[in-house]
C-alpha cells in the first residue's frame, strides 16, 4: 500500500486546530502509517510574483514529502493541491474526494438528519473543473444528513469568493465588492464552504458560512446556531492557532 501524508495547509490550522486533530485521527484510523506535514505550499508568494520565494517554499515542502517517503499526499486545501500536483514524484488527492471512498466516522453518519438548515454550497474557484471534489463535498453533506442546494453559479461556473490572487491585501475595496457579489448568489442564508479563506470571505461579504469540517466534527447546525469565531480576522489569533495545530500534530502523531 502506498505511504500517505496529510497536508492540512495553512488556512485550516489557522482557523481551528481541533478540526485538524479530528481529521488526522480519522485518517490514521484508516492509514496507521500516515505522516502529517504542516507547511505552506508557497502559493501566496507565487500569486504576488515572488518567484524565488515560491521556489524556496515549494521546494522545501516537496523535500519534506520525500523525507517521509510519501507516495500520495492528501490535501484539505485546494490551492495546495493544485500547487503540489505540478510535481510528478507523488500522487495528489483531495480530502473531499477521499472521504467518500473511506467513509466518515460511523458515529457521525446521519447526525444532522433533524437539522432545519438548508445550506447553499460555495465551490472554490480554484477547482472549478474538479467534478470529483464537487460531488465529494455534496456526498459528505448528504451522509451527515444536511439538506443543501446549489446556486446557479456553482461547480464549473462558481464565482471567486473575493480572496483569490491575494486581492485582499492588494485592493481591499475590490475584494469587498467581489465578496458581496458572491454572497448575493445564494438562495439560503446558511453557506457551506470547503476552504477556510472562502469562509472568511463569505462572512466578510455579509453571509453566514461554515467550513465543511465544522459540519463533520462540530455540533449539529440549526437555524439559530451561532457562527464559529472568525479567528482569521486576527493575524495574531491565526498565528497562535497554527502554532497550536503544530503542537497538536506532534501529540497525535506520537
Amino acid at each position: 500500500m502506498a505511504r500517505k501524508a496529510f497536508l492540512p495547509g495553512c488556512a485550516v490550522p489557522s482557523y481551528n486546530p481541533m478540526l485538524v486533530e479530528k481529521t488526522i485521527e480519522h485518517l490514521k484510523s484508516v492509514y496507521p502509517d500516515l505522516s502529517v506535514i504542516q507547511k505552506c505550499c508557497g502559493k501566496p508568494t507565487q500569486a504576488v510574483g515572488q518567484a524565488d520565494k515560491f521556489q524556496e517554499r515549494f521546494g522545501g515542502l516537496v523535500a519534506d514529502v520525500k523525507a517521509v517517503e510519501a507516495d500520495e499526499v492528501i490535501m484539505a486545501c485546494q490551492s495546495c493541491m493544485k500547487t503540489l500536483s505540478t510535481c510528478q514524484d507523488y500522487k495528489t488527492t483531495s480530502l473531499w474526494e477521499l472521504l467518500p471512498t473511506i467513509g466518515l466516522p460511523k458515529e457521525l453518519v446521519g447526525k444532522a438528519k433533524d437539522s432545519d438548515v438548508v445550506f447553499s454550497v460555495h465551490d472554490s474557484c480554484s477547482v472549478r473543473g474538479y467534478d470529483g471534489i464537487h460531488s465529494g463535498v455534496r456526498w459528505i453533506l448528504s451522509e451527515l444528513g444536511y439538506k443543501w442546494v446549489d446556486p446557479e453559479r456553482s461547480h464549473a461556473k462558481a464565482r471567486c469568493c473575493g480572496f483569490g490572487g491575494m486581492v485582499v491585501p492588494a485592493n481591499p475595496e475590490v475584494a469587498k465588492k467581489v465578496m458581496e457579489r458572491r454572497v448575493a448568489d445564494f438562495d439560503t442564508k446558511h453557506i457551506v464552504v470547503y476552504c477556510a479563506a472562502c469562509r472568511k470571505s463569505m462572512c466578510d461579504g455579509g453571509g453566514q458560512a461554515w467550513h465543511i469540517l465544522d459540519l463533520i466534527f462540530g455540533p449539529v447546525i440549526y437555524s439559530d446556531s451561532p457562527l464559529p469565531v472568525d479567528t482569521l480576522a486576527s493575524p495574531m489569533s491565526a498565528w497562535k492557532n497554527r502554532r497550536k495545530s503544530r503542537q497538536t500534530i506532534k501529540r497525535v502523531m506520537k
